[in-house]
């Protein structure tokens, strides 16, 4: 195993074993080192494969669950399925594999909430949609590219902040909000459809130029 494979192996068991204490310690170096001490790993080597600190915790955890969503996906006969219905399976594998890390989801939001994260937030967002569209077999390159992962962006941020507070059996009621959220999106692509059927042809202003 190569020295990459190594670290990147280390990195997710020490991402696993920090899981249980960023309820209460955040993503911080405290989390990182009571997991590895319960988990028999070195702290100081702990430490060093995180150098980023909390930023570098977040962006493996974020990559983490990308691919362990997309492992389950590729287990499951997506092909007989519609796109829509794959992207609903992805999302909800997603969310039921985050299940037992429901406070550390929190702590994570929070934490990307922070001035000086944002941007982070922004591109593992981006990385789980596209992540999401490709598992679901999209292959846009034009501009439905961005439309697809700005919507679905909008649709999985407000599921999972429904996700966390929703507290009916099964979590049925988020189930039931993804799919609202999912229709929303189709009619809107639809309509976006038929207006630039519409728009071909049609000149576009003459716009002088400015200096």
């Amino acid at each position: 195993m190569t020295d990459a494979a190594e670290t990147a192996k280390l990195r997710d068991a020490l991402t696993e074993a920090a899981l249980p204490h960023v309820p209460f310690d955040g993503w911080t170096i405290a989390a990182l080192r009571h997991g590895a001490a319960e988990a028999g790993l070195d702290a100081a080597m702990a430490v060093h494969a995180f150098p980023g600190g909390g930023r570098d915790m977040v962006a493996h955890f974020s990559a983490l669950s990308d691919r362990r969503m997309l492992e389950a996906l590729e287990r499951m006969d997506l092909p007989s399925m519609g796109v829509t219905a794959r992207v609903r399976a992805a999302v909800r594998v997603r969310l039921e594999q985050a299940e037992p890390h429901r406070e550390a989801i929190r702590r994570t939001l929070a934490f990307l909430a922070m001035p000086q994260n944002t941007l982070l937030g922004a591109k593992l967002l981006h990385r789980t949609v596209d992540a999401i569209w490709h598992a679901a077999g999209d292959t846009a390159t034009d501009w439905n590219w961005y439309s697809k992962r700005g919507l679905l962006a909008g649709v999985l941020g407000a599921t999972v902040l429904f996700w966390l507070n929703d507290t009916s059996e099964g979590h049925a009621d988020t189930w039931d909000f993804l799919d609202r959220r999912l229709a929303d999106v189709g009619r809107f692509g639809k309509a976006t459809g038929k207006l630039k059927e519409r728009l071909k042809g049609v000149p576009r202003p003459y716009r002088p130029y400015r200096r």
